[in-house]
């Protein structure tokens, strides 16, 4: 993995002596047919730069929505929330979409490329949006450190799946940036291919220093992180380090 240049862990996004993510009191709910429907209540969460935390629970816990809530994906309906410094509650869409491509990676289940694009475009795109002219370098240093030099051009339908998520994985560290958010990233993969894929976000999350918040219903993947943190029903009912 030696095509990305390394830069040294550290509380990057954040001032000086700061958690990289703060939540206190977050809420979320949604309005449905039934009325409304409360899917976080009260969720207090610290999680300092360098962290790696890995967030189980049972289905319909709340995971997913604390993920996209952190991603500024999702609006609080109520706490407050700071990521690297930025209060997302006081945001603009314009602003978030800033701070999500100066600052977050994310790792789907299902991996979220473009068909029509190749593997190099997929993986340029943030920079390109950043308006980076070495977009498309840096997308095939960041292909060759998951072992796919050799499919620069290949199309998302070309690609095995395992292929497709590493490719998913070199787009969200393109950037480098200071939080990955992986949600169920080998859930549509073999156990070998999976641990292969997880193999490698580990080696870069390591080597760039880079936050994790890694959503998994896989026990041996959720001891990987130094720090578990479990959800039932929208509430923190366990957190402590493995």
């Amino acid at each position: 993995m030696d095509a990305l240049p390394h830069h040294a862990p550290g509380p990057a996004g954040a001032p000086a002596g700061s958690p990289l993510i703060a939540a206190a009191g977050l809420a979320f709910k949604v309005r449905a047919q039934s009325g409304e429907i409360n899917i976080l209540r009260g969720v207090d969460l610290t999680v300092g730069a360098g962290e790696a935390v890995g967030i189980v629970g049972p289905s319909g816990s709340g995971k997913t929505s604390l993920l996209m809530l952190l991603a500024g994906l999702d609006r609080p309906t109520g706490g407050t929330l700071t990521v690297a410094g930025h209060d997302l509650t006081r945001m603009d869409e314009d602003a978030l979409a800033r701070f999500r491509r100066e600052h977050v990676g994310i790792v789907f289940q299902a991996f979220h490329l473009v068909p029509t694009m190749s593997a190099i475009e997929n993986v340029a795109v943030p920079l390109e949006f950043a308006g980076r002219a070495d977009a498309f370098d840096r997308a095939e240093e960041a292909l060759k450190s998951v072992g796919l030099g050799h499919r620069l051009t290949h199309y998302p339908g070309q690609l095995s799946g395992g292929e497709q998520q590493r490719v998913a994985l070199a787009r969200a560290f393109v950037a480098r940036p200071h939080l990955l958010l992986a949600d169920e990233p080998t859930g549509n993969l073999d156990r070998g291919t999976g641990a292969h894929v997880m193999d490698l976000l580990f080696g870069l999350r390591e080597r760039f220093g880079t936050t994790l918040l890694l959503i998994t219903h896989d026990p041996l993947l959720a001891a990987r992180c130094e720090r578990q943190v479990r959800i039932e029903d929208g509430r923190i009912v366990a957190d402590g380090a493995r």
